[in-house]
């Protein structure tokens, strides 16, 4: 609400609704703002309906449904490649660990896809309905809403070494994540607002363990960690046994189902869970663009938005490339 923000962060949230009017403009060259207002004019409607009775259901499928589309746009562009199912001798990027067992919410994608199919056949690709769903999960659990703009075309490959070669690993440095962030020809700035996306979600134990009990030769400990956060974690995982178990806990703990900013909050009072979380506070070319992120929510929120247009239109299929699935786990037979 305007009426409630501080002279500086008005001018940021106004300055931020232009750079999102012009990041969906930038993409408009092969992407559009309301691509099926005429071909299928209750799509969106039906994926945020879906989106809705699923996240009431399961906070947690929010976050779920961003990682995907996160995960689909960084392996071939926005394709809806993360979607396919694997098969006979070609394993999907499902397979992959960085997607298998963690990513979740395929079943959202499947019902909102098929009743869009039961009132506009093919005419709605798997890519967008993934797109609109990301969007209506950061609009659910954290009231971020945006146009997205489509017209993305489904791909027909999906390759199970992909994801390993393009997603970032939860070790990474921050000149790492900027150059993997640059490949994808997103900013420093859209990495770091794009990373707030870990203020909902969980993370297995085994993807940051080693702060706690293997360190380096000198510490075990990250020293780098709150050590009563550092307690915490300890008493939700324990030393790595045999017994194959890999527990979760919430990457942001104070507002786990809420997307919000706390997430930097956390990350300046050192309670960041990943490396590659905590590592943006620690680095001198990321520490500002935290400091902002955690001290202006709304200016946040905004850049969230422009950032995920941005994402939503990397390598994207459109015109007649690629094709419509009639489903989403599977390519067309020809």
């Amino acid at each position: 609400m305007m009426s409630s923000l501080g002279g500086t962060e008005k001018m940021a949230t106004i300055f931020f609704c232009i750079v999102l009017f012009l990041a969906t403009s930038v993409s408009s060259a092969s992407l559009k703002v309301g691509f099926y207002k005429s071909s299928c004019p209750s799509a969106e409607m039906i994926v945020r309906k879906a989106v809705n009775k699923a996240v009431s259901k399961n906070p947690g499928l929010a976050a779920g449904l961003i990682r995907m589309h996160f995960h689909d746009c960084f392996v071939r562009g926005c394709d809806g490649s993360v979607l396919l199912d694997s098969t006979p001798g070609n394993p999907s990027e499902k397979e992959s660990p960085v997607n298998n067992p963690s990513l979740r919410g395929f079943e959202v994608i499947d019902e909102a896809k098929a009743e869009i199919e039961a009132q506009c056949p093919q005419i709605v690709s798997c890519a967008d309905v993934l797109a609109f769903a990301a969007r209506d999960s950061a609009y659910k659990v954290g009231g971020i809403n945006y146009a997205v703009p489509s017209g993305r075309r489904d791909g027909r490959v999906s390759l199970k070494d992909e994801p390993t070669l393009h997603l970032p690993p939860p070790f990474f440095n921050a000149k790492q994540l900027e150059e993997n962030f640059a490949r994808k020809g997103l900013s420093l700035d859209e990495m770091v607002t794009l990373s707030g996306a870990h203020s909902i979600g969980v993370s297995h134990c085994s993807s940051f363990s080693n702060r706690l009990y293997s360190f380096n030769a000198t510490h075990p400990q990250d020293p780098s960690m709150d050590p009563e956060f550092a307690r915490y974690l300890k008493t939700k995982c324990p030393p790595a046994s045999n017994t194959g178990s890999d527990p979760t806990v919430p990457l942001e703990v104070q507002t786990p189902n809420r997307l919000d900013n706390k997430y930097y909050k956390d990350l300046t009072n050192h309670r960041g869970l990943l490396t590659s979380d905590q590592t943006l506070f620690d680095s001198p070319s990321t520490k500002r663009v935290v400091k902002k992120n955690a001290r202006y929510g709304a200016n946040w929120g905004n850049k969230y938005a422009a950032a995920m247009v941005r994402m939503g239109a990397i390598d994207v299929l459109t015109g007649t490339k690629g094709e419509i699935r009639k489903h989403c786990r599977v390519v067309n037979y020809r």
